[in-house]
């Protein structure tokens, strides 16, 4: 990194992307990227100092990114190799990396804290950066979500040489990482237009543990099918339900509180309270309390940092919470997590009527998982779903939202044109709206919210 001062980042605007931009704005490099549209994220970079665009023209380049002497270009997966900026820094013999490259390279001389999963990784990880961040010498982290407490991606800490980093499976990003201390959430299937089969998805996880370092640890969740291949001298514990090294047990809902104890090996935390009070971030909170007893972290400490996280923006993301209306935010975009989603909402609230807005993510995903996504589904009272969101894909032929629809067994559902969603809002009725999905659903929110408060 030393010969580079400027970094130009082709898919800024990503979470990922995101923070890796704020942390090189924050060394003192000069920043710039393209993103194909706007967001809250660019404007905040945009006002942090970095210098975007949305065009992928190669004439809208900053003057001081084109040069390969000084500057690195990284780039996501999510931009195609037909991108016009991406073939001017190919041709022009730029040193061109990888997103999850570029974080192996800053992590590899801290401890890294690496949580990886199909789901639960992105609240798992920010819980603990949460945690380690509320101890006397904080931490350091990338994450995958905006954590509510700091409004950030990023935590920087000259005190810590610990480092939380959300691990993303997909295009085997996650095997760029050298791990001191790993979590695996769950391995459920998923990204097979990568991996191909379950099997070498599996076999990417299991890859993953390979690269845990002598004297790191393995935490995994009971149940989960991949089979280590740690190095010897990694001490491999387990986390979920009882029989596990930790889990939780007492768990106590009600009057809109979670509360349970948290049972370690060698102690009990008794009466940990829930910042985010939903069934599913048990298991999460039960992972970032390991990870952080396991580095010395003082128990007050860690029961206090579990009750004043505020959570992550769309990970189960309250907009609205009154008697009348309830409405909320959910980034799940595999069946289970769509699954464990609707469940904790049912929980909450059982005698109500709940509607889901779901934007199914990717083509070859809709495809692989089209009856899982329904059953899921089907535990709501009713769904409207939008057409497919692309990301990187082209079309399938005979892959659409209706798929999904036809098998859906819930009393209600529809496919609702995008530009005609916040209408459908206007004219319906509701008592719990849920907006769920990894595409961009979420800008509607505020108009959402607008319309629902002055029904």
């Amino acid at each position: 990194m030393e010969r580079f001062d400027s970094i130009y980042f082709l898919g800024i605007g990503g979470i990922g992307m995101s923070a890796l931009a704020r942390y090189f704005l924050f060394k003192g490099y000069r920043v710039a990227g393209y993103d194909r549209t706007a967001s809250h994220i660019t404007d905040a970079l945009s006002a942090e100092g970095a210098e975007i665009c949305f065009d992928e023209s190669p004439a809208l380049i900053p003057d001081y990114c084109k040069s390969p002497e000084n500057t690195l270009v990284v780039y996501t997966p999510a931009v195609p190799e037909s991108h016009a900026g991406f073939s001017f820094f190919r041709e022009n013999g730029f040193e061109i990396v990888k997103r999850a490259k570029l974080l192996g390279m800053i992590t590899r001389n801290s401890r890294a804290l690496c949580v990886a999963g199909t789901h639960g990784k992105t609240t798992t990880s920010s819980m603990l950066a949460h945690i380690l961040d509320s101890a006397p010498d904080g931490c350091n982290a990338f994450l995958g979500g905006i954590l509510k407490n700091c409004n950030s991606n990023l935590m920087l800490s000259d005190r810590c040489d610990l480092t939380v980093i959300e691990a993303d499976e997909y295009d085997r990003s996650f095997l760029q990482l050298s791990p001191y201390m790993a979590v695996i959430t769950a391995a459920d299937p998923d990204h097979l237009d990568i991996y191909g089969t379950e099997e070498e998805y599996l076999k990417g996880f299991a890859d993953f543990t390979s690269l845990i370092r002598p004297g790191g640890v393995l935490l995994m969740r009971s149940g989960v099918k991949v089979k280590p291949r740690c190095a010897e001298g990694v001490r491999v514990f387990s986390f979920g339900d009882a029989g596990s090294d930790f889990y939780a047990e007492n768990i106590r809902v009600g009057n809109g509180r979670i509360l349970f104890d948290f049972v370690a090996p060698d102690r009990v935390i008794s009466d940990v309270e829930l910042g985010v009070p939903v069934r599913i971030n048990v298991y999460n909170a039960v992972a970032a309390m390991a990870v952080a007893l396991l580095n010395g972290v003082d128990d007050a400490v860690i029961r206090d940092g579990v009750a004043s996280f505020r959570g992550v923006e769309r990970r189960f993301d309250f907009w609205i919470k009154s008697d009348r209306v309830v409405l909320l935010d959910d980034y799940a975009h595999h069946p289970d997590e769509v699954r464990a989603s609707l469940q904790s909402v049912r929980e909450l609230y059982p005698d109500k009527h709940i509607t889901v807005i779901f934007y199914p993510h990717l083509y070859s995903r809709t495809r692989d998982f089209a009856p899982q996504f329904a059953e899921a589904l089907s535990l709501a009272d009713r769904v409207i779903l939008l057409p497919i969101y692309p990301a990187r894909e082209a079309p399938i032929e005979g892959v659409s939202s209706k798929i999904i629809q036809d098998a859906l067994t819930c009393p209600e559902s529809e496919i609702c044109p995008k530009e005609r969603l916040l209408e459908r809002i206007h004219d319906g009725s509701f008592e719990v709206l849920m907006t769920m999905g990894a595409g961009d659903v979420d800008r509607f929110l505020p108009s959402i919210k607008k319309i629902l408060l002055d029904k």
